[in-house]
């Protein structure tokens, strides 16, 4: 079919009536594995060539933490369904039982290809310097100084257990790394058995000094000092084992006080029913059956190592200074049109919309953005959403100082971010003590928006600056997410942002906003007519054309409206990084559909979306949005998130003709994924690799002067990617 061939009307509705007869199964992926074969990608990328040894070894900790992360929520999620008979199923037409087992089996290969990196990695690691020693690699003067640092460092720390009647099996932690010890006492070959927790402060790897890099894994020492630990005592059989529990929290809608729940459910999370244990290989049966017993037999998903136990732990060798098996150092950029005016964020922003691509472009401007609010004695008030700021956030200062200053602050702080629930009670803490008007949202609903507000008294009136983020405001993880921020004073979007600030405080539900759309009052719907609007120009002879850029593709209703948009003769690019549920590529239901995904040095994560608006993309007129929301159910209809036109001239090109246009010719960390699921790396064709990250290292900022003309000389032509 031609690029732009349409179809008839009476052609696009038996097309559409044909494609309802292709099954579930055919018609979706399925989130779970789809989520597992993105971790196959990530854990692909440290097998790769072109990166630094230890930058690979990254990738690999990364797999196996993301991995811990997917069986504490979504894999528990599912547990619990099974365990409580609920036969709900997913969008490919799976029951919760069906679903767990295709993730055992996935699960199973994706941990079996990480101890075979891990085989590979070490052995190159060695040959490089940095060695990771077994116990009959330890010399004698290693040994005599690892001796000293067991009793003087560990030994203190650690409580053997003894378990027997009167020693019941003990509490393990979510995560929880133990040894587990038969043993027999010399004096009368009375047996024991004994289980050794190690404290989360005692390292999972000592380093012994000297000039070459040499570790020993905490497991190695503990059996190496037995004869300290248990003095008259011989080993008769030992094994490793590591836990993971249930650590989602769900909102009880009868919850008085937000605070004191979530500070209570924390406490609860810690002892979360255990959903998976893992075991060294080399540990006894009869040990292996006891754990088995203990944490809830056969509910549990049990599985060997297959070598070393916890994956993420692996982590804490890329410490190693080591800067040739790293990435060479990377140092964002001030943006530039702020620079321009002297530092001044809201003269810059008066002047013309700015977009900020992080981390080639530091997040610092963000943080110089809300301190110079904080000291202006001008700005009246502050208004600021916080999903996720880190555990040392500049932007938590500024806001403190700002109230401090007697500004009128407000911050919206989300209890509800998973895994960060703690730290974001510390903050509301700080931030209420200080005199900031601390809001926890809604109840039901997260509030995901990254969105700031600074109402300023000037000359000609009050005038209010906003930013708005694809990304959280977190200083530590905007140097390695890719994201936009964009800063603008544009009159109709500062009254929608005040809106949105009182639908979250006051619950004042938005009336008639100018541009901004947002979740969950809308979204889908604009999205979805904005799609029909593509197909409608197919349908009036015109290119219709859609290019989107997202972390995850999931909700139903809007993949139904890409698969009918692709019959219709639209053209779509998906760069979708993680999950995605819809089918590329199937006859008669998604032939032009392309989607692929990005994992390298940066991780991906801002979400962009371009419709051609009549004509093929890239385009002036075509509409740009940027958005906080990927396309999930969760983010349509039990979030807070926003939908933002951008409609600067500069800031139009600069996301569309640079970002997306990059995005999608990178021929170096990109993958293609086909109609049956298999994701395949895309190569260059014509000899002239293009790595997007690299790209934008090593080019002017996108809000310097010019970029946009000097950015459109240099990118590869789009038609570099066709048929890639």
């Amino acid at each position: 079919m031609d690029e732009h061939a349409t179809l008839g009307s009476d052609e696009q509705e038996i097309g559409a009536a044909d494609t309802q007869q292709i099954a579930p199964r055919e018609r979706y992926f399925n989130r779970e594995l789809s989520w597992l074969a993105f971790n196959g990608r990530v854990l692909e990328e440290a097998t790769n060539p072109a990166h630094p040894l230890l930058e690979r070894l990254r990738f690999l900790s990364i797999s196996g933490n993301n991995l811990d992360e997917f069986f504490m929520v979504r894999v528990a999620g599912l547990k619990g369904q099974q365990l409580q008979d609920v036969d709900q199923r997913s969008v490919d037409g799976l029951t919760p039982v069906q679903q767990l087992a295709a993730i055992a089996d996935h699960a199973g290969v994706l941990m079996a290809q990480q101890q075979a990196v891990w085989t590979e990695l070490s052995d190159l690691l060695d040959k490089a310097g940095v060695h990771v020693l077994e116990n009959e690699d330890i010399g004698e003067n290693a040994g005599a100084w690892l001796e000293e640092h067991f009793r003087e460092q560990i030994f203190p720390i650690l409580t053997p257990l003894a378990l027997d009647p009167a020693h019941p099996f003990p509490f393990i932690p979510n995560k929880g790394f133990s040894l587990i010890f038969d043993l027999k006492r010399i004096s009368d070959d009375e047996p024991i058995r004994e289980i050794l927790m190690i404290p989360p402060t005692v390292p999972r790897f000592v380093r012994i000094p000297g000039s070459d890099a040499c570790y020993v894994a905490i497991e190695t020492i503990l059996r190496r000092f037995t004869h300290l630990l248990f003095p008259g005592y011989v080993v008769l059989g030992d094994g490793a084992f590591r836990i993971i529990r249930d650590s989602d929290i769900e909102i009880e809608e009868e919850a008085e006080d937000l605070v004191r729940y979530f500070r209570s459910a924390i406490k609860r999370r810690r002892r979360g029913r255990v959903i998976r244990l893992r075991l060294e290989d080399t540990m006894p049966e009869e040990l292996a059956l006891m754990l088995r017993e203990e944490f809830g037999g056969g509910e549990l998903i049990i599985s060997n190592s297959g070598g070393f136990l916890g994956i993420a732990d692996l982590d804490l060798l890329v410490g190693e200074d080591r800067p040739d098996l790293k990435f060479p150092p990377f140092t964002p950029r001030f943006p530039e049109r702020v620079r321009e005016h002297d530092g001044d964020c809201f003269a810059a922003i008066k002047a013309k919309d700015i977009v900020v691509h992080h981390p080639y472009e530091s997040f610092e401007v963000v943080i110089a953005f809300l301190k110079q609010a904080a000291q202006d004695p001008d700005v009246v008030a502050i208004k600021q959403t916080l999903y996720r700021a880190g555990k040392q956030s500049a932007i938590i200062r500024a806001l403190i100082d700002a109230a401090e200053a007697g500004k009128s602050v407000t911050a919206v702080v989300e209890l509800k971010a998973r895994f960060d629930e703690e730290q974001n009670l510390m903050w509301a803490s700080q931030l209420e003590r200080a005199g900031v008007q601390v809001v926890y949202g809604f109840i039901d609903w997260k509030t995901h928006a990254k969105v700031s507000m600074v109402v300023r008294n000037e000359p000609d009136g009050f005038r209010t600056y906003c930013h708005f983020g694809t990304g959280n405001y977190h200083p530590i993880t905007a140097r390695i997410y890719t994201d936009i921020s964009f800063f603008t004073a544009d009159p109709d979007i500062a009254r929608d942002a005040a809106q949105i600030f009182n639908y979250i405080t006051g619950y004042v539900e938005p009336n008639e906003l100018a541009k901004i759309t947002i979740s969950p009052h809308g979204m889908r719907d604009k999205l979805a007519d904005l799609i029909d609007r593509e197909i409608d120009f197919v349908r009036d002879g015109k290119p219709g054309a859609i290019w989107v850029k997202l972390n995850s593709l999931v909700d139903p209703a809007i993949i139904e409206k890409l698969y009918r948009a692709s019959a219709a003769g639209v053209q779509i690019d998906l760069i979708i990084r993680g999950i995605c549920c819809l089918r590329p590529g199937v006859p008669g239901l998604s032939d032009n559909i392309r989607v692929r995904s990005v994992v390298g040095r940066f991780l991906e994560h801002s979400r962009i979306m371009c419709f051609g608006n009549g004509a093929a993309l890239p385009n002036k007129q075509a509409k740009v949005f940027i958005s906080s929301a990927d396309w999930m159910p969760r983010n349509f209809d039990r979030r807070v998130e926003y939908l933002l036109p951008v409609e600067n001239p500069t800031v139009h090109a600069q996301v569309l003709d640079q970002v997306m246009v990059a995005n999608l010719i990178d021929t170096e960390q990109s993958w293609s994924l086909d109609a049956d699921g298999n994701y395949q790396r895309i190569h260059t064709t014509d000899g002239k690799p293009f790595n997007l990250h690299r790209y934008f290292m090593t080019n002017p900022s996108l809000s310097g002067r010019g970029a946009a003309t000097q950015h459109s000389a240099k990118v590869p032509k789009l038609s570099l990617r066709r048929g890639a």
